[in-house]
């Protein structure tokens, strides 16, 4: 471990601006200074991993970077955060890592860095060109309002604008997409970050234990029950709730189109489904959480202190929150709109909106949370090793 007059000295360079460290050195200069500190042990997972190496290569630094929550409550106690000579802002120096591990463990790594410049612009367009190009399609067939049904009522079903064969052309290699590189990505992510425990099965425990910190959002308690940060000092469980809403409203609507799938395929029992369907519940239930989530989320970042999180990394934030809003809000205008004219115009931009957001997520923040949850799943997994350096116990 670095001497203490060793930190001092590269804090000191660091606040001249004499040096620029990687985002990776940042957060092992950083965890230096937390190692001889210790103050917020208890706050989260990453202070006990951190005491288990005296050293930060760059898997580490991966790896604990997508553990931070980014609860801010580590910046707020801390006596070494801005304005000390240390500058240390662990908040701030994890998020800038974990933008890089959007990139980097990205498959194919080109869109990984596309997205990385562009993401905001990328989303946008995306879903705007693939909205307008559905509405044209619907347009020179003359159905775009007023689509007539197989039973002469105007509006029709899903199915009277575009044929379910069509649909599913179009939906399954963006879904099928999504996933490979999702698996990818994750792939390499958990190939990088396990040498410690490589050969170590994953228990059943670990891997209960790594679902239900999953599940519940654990570590945005700010380690007390009480909340974490966000505007400023003061605890709350805003953000931990409404990322429950929105998580959850997310399975709500995906198990939606599974069992609708499941319906179709193997009951016969094709779309439209009627209000007390359970896939009409479940995506009802789902969009509502959905937009109840992505609409608190938006306004809290909106508000967050300006020491949270790496300010590059908040368009690209902001914009999956709102392509999440996006597709829950354009969803349920479409189920408000059965029946009528104005179906298939909703129908088109839903599907625009869902076609992005698919497209886009092994490339964002839904990619992070696939890397926080193998993060997670190692963290379980090495805490029942023994400590190989004997600097404390988790």
């Amino acid at each position: 471990m670095a001497s203490l007059d060793v930190l001092v000295q590269e804090a000191r360079a660091l606040a001249d601006g004499q040096v620029m460290p990687s985002p990776e050195g940042e957060v092992a200069r950083v965890l230096q200074i937390c190692n001889a500190c210790r103050y917020c042990e208890g706050f989260c997972a990453i202070f006990p991993a951190m005491t288990r190496r005296l050293e930060f290569h760059r898997a580490d630094v991966h790896y604990l970077a997508n553990l931070c929550h980014n609860c801010g409550a580590c910046l707020h106690a801390c006596q070494y955060a801005p304005p000390h000579e240390f500058q240390v802002n662990v908040p701030r120096a994890m998020a800038e890592v974990r933008g890089r591990t959007y990139a980097e463990y990205a498959w194919p790594a080109p869109l990984g860095r596309l997205y990385q410049r562009n993401g905001l612009t990328l989303s946008v367009a995306l879903a705007a060109a693939l909205a307008l190009f559905l509405v044209l399609a619907v347009a020179l067939r003359g159905t775009l309002w007023g689509a007539t049904g197989t039973t002469g009522a105007v509006g029709g079903s899903f199915y009277d604008v575009f044929p379910h064969n069509l649909l599913v052309s179009l939906f399954a290699p963006v879904f099928g997409f999504a996933v490979l590189a999702l698996a990818m990505g994750l792939r390499r992510f958990w190939s990088d970050v396990t040498p410690v425990t490589s050969g170590q099965p994953v228990s059943a425990p670990a891997s209960a234990e790594a679902a239900g910190h999953v599940l519940t959002l654990t570590y945005l308690d700010g380690g007390h029950g009480e909340g974490c940060h966000n505007a400023d000092d003061a605890w709350t469980l805003a953000r931990r709730r409404f990322h429950h809403l929105t998580f959850y409203g997310f399975l709500l609507c995906f198990a939606a189109t599974a069992v609708g799938t499941l319906a179709h395929y193997l009951l016969g029992w094709p779309a439209p489904y009627p209000l007390w369907s359970l896939p009409k519940l479940l995506g009802v239930a789902g969009g509502v959480s959905l937009l109840i989530g992505t609409t608190g989320l938006g306004w809290l970042n909106l508000r967050r202190h300006p020491l949270h999180g790496a300010p590059a990394q908040r368009p690209m934030d902001r914009c999956f929150i709102a392509l999440l809003w996006l597709t829950s809000a354009s969803g349920l205008a479409l189920w408000l709109a059965a029946g009528s004219a104005a179906l298939p115009l909703w129908l088109c931009l839903h599907l625009g909106c869902v076609m992005a957001l698919f497209a886009t997520l092994p490339y964002g923040k839904f990619a992070h949370g696939i890397y926080r949850t193998a993060a997670l799943l190692r963290h379980a997994v090495e805490k029942r090793l023994p400590n190989p350096v004997g600097l404390g116990a988790d």
